[in-house]
């Protein structure tokens, strides 16, 4: 019978790309006999999975950390992992005090020899793993699968590390240059994953669209695309998250268009919309490059739903900067959304950058946009009423009315082809729909950000992701 020696609890903080990581770390584990459990009071060793990469990310990483600590009883260990571990290293017990070991991102698959090394230790002293080199892919990573599963769908690492030179940005710092995974591992895992019953597999990296350049591969995303399409044809949806302006060819735009598997959605973080501000991020600067490439992506999916990211309040922007921001969203009418106030982030050359903008001209620069964009979505979610489209069902919930009252009846929430998950919206269904499945459903309403629909029993069994039906459904919507 186990005991809490063998069990652990692993808090996984940030980004989609670091549970991967902290699934990866439990598969390890469970591959030398521990088990996960849910309450830290029942296991001995406490796991951190941390996110470093702006300063709030930060501070809920140490807060997390030093919650473990306090509860932490003589017979348990508290361990950092984890992308502030990486960029902090040993400092990092100074932010917590009490800390019994630190390993960074680059060796996540070393988690249980760091527990055994702690298990043995002779003295309090926290230990450090933290390898600078950034290899870690390959024979490295041993047999675990390098995905996230979140229902019936799943985060797929195809790379990790970046090489871009964004000011901004302490990834290059904490992750190391952009290392690619073997495309026969990639491709395996995702023929495993589809034999699991996933519909969903996004494939995640600090850069998608530089996937295989280290490997001396051209295009090696259309490459994957067409690899794991020919491989896996069960899996209906591929999404792609994380595409880099610039290095979205014409290739990759073709590949795209060309498999039915292939979502029409593409996250692309712009960053900005003015050419100068741009160069002082040191990202592709040549915005006429943005308007060609969506009107072309537009011309080959003409259902093609965009995601984008833009900083307001980098050092240096002028009202004139961001009234080219403005415009740019304006003329190019994103499907999606997200914005952020630029954070000061030392290390990064941002940070020494003159003209840092006062925070009270960022937070009314973000609501402008933010108000701007609220008026695009409302527009393009209502231009799709009465029109049917599949849904991935994820879950229920109880129905309310105008007043937020419930009224007893149950709802299913579903993502289209337009929703990546967590970050975009949903679709409200009437009636407790099949959890994991793909339905059609005809929409009936819409708010800013999420769709309101009826199941639609006359559309067709099988639609292709993406398209949108007519009023015959019989007809696809150019």
């Amino acid at each position: 019978m186990r005991t809490h020696t063998d069990k652990y609890y692993l808090l996984s903080l940030g980004c989609s790309k670091n549970m991967v990581d902290s699934e990866s770390m439990a598969q390890v584990l469970g591959q030398e006999g521990m088990s996960g459990v849910g309450d830290p009071e029942a296991a001995e060793v406490l796991i951190v999975n941390t996110c470093g990469f702006i300063n709030s990310a930060k501070q809920e990483s140490i807060e997390a950390l030093r919650e473990l600590i306090e509860i932490k009883r003589p017979d348990q260990m508290v361990i950092a992992a984890g992308c502030l571990s990486q960029r902090y290293g040993e400092a990092l017990a100074q932010e917590a005090p009490g800390l019994d070991g630190v390993i960074g991102t680059r060796r996540w698959m070393d988690i249980f020899n760091l527990i055994s090394r702690l298990r043995q230790r002779k003295r309090p002293e926290p230990l450090y793993h933290l390898p600078s080199e950034a290899r870690v892919v390959g024979r490295d990573e041993g047999s675990v699968l390098r995905a996230s599963l979140q229902g019936a769908s799943a985060y797929l690492k195809i790379a990790d590390g970046c090489r871009r030179p964004c000011a901004f940005c302490a990834i290059p710092r904490i992750k190391g240059t952009a290392v690619s995974r073997p495309m026969a591992s990639i491709v395996a895992e995702a023929s495993r994953l589809g034999e699991m019953g996933v519909k969903e597999i996004m494939l995640i990296a600090q850069d998608s669209t530089d996937y295989g350049y280290d490997l001396g591969m051209k295009d090696g995303l259309a490459q994957l695309l067409d690899a794991i399409c020919g491989a896996a044809p069960e899996i209906p949806w591929l999404r792609i998250m994380y595409a880099y302006p610039g290095y979205v060819t014409p290739r990759l735009m073709e590949t795209m268009a060309r498999h039915q598997q292939v979502l029409p959605y593409l996250d692309m973080p712009l960053q900005h919309g003015h050419r100068e501000t741009l160069k002082r991020m040191k990202r592709p600067a040549r915005v006429e490059w943005v308007y060609e490439t969506i009107g072309r992506l537009r011309e080959l999916m003409p259902n093609l739903a965009l995601r984008s990211t833009f900083i307001v309040g980098y050092p240096g922007e002028t009202e004139e900067e961001f009234a080219a921001l403005l415009k740019l969203v304006t003329d190019l009418e994103f499907d999606r959304l997200g914005a952020f106030q630029y954070s000061y982030e030392l290390g990064t050359p941002s940070a020494a950058l003159p003209g840092q903008v006062d925070d009270a001209i960022k937070q009314s620069r973000y609501e402008r946009l933010m108000e701007l964009q609220s008026a695009i979505s409302l527009r393009k979610n209502q231009a799709l009423v009465g029109r049917t489209l599949d849904i991935l069902v994820e879950g229920h919930g109880a129905g309310e009315d105008e007043s937020g009252a419930a009224t007893g009846d149950t709802i299913s929430l579903g993502r289209s082809y337009r929703d990546a998950p967590e970050i975009d919206g949903y679709v409200l269904v009437e009636g407790e729909l099949p959890v994991g499945k793909i339905v059609p459903v005809r929409v009936t309403g819409a708010t800013t950000y999420d769709l309101i629909a009826t199941v639609d029993t006359a559309a067709p069994t099988v639609i292709r992701p993406g398209q949108v039906y007519s009023e015959g459904m019989l007809q696809v919507e150019d």
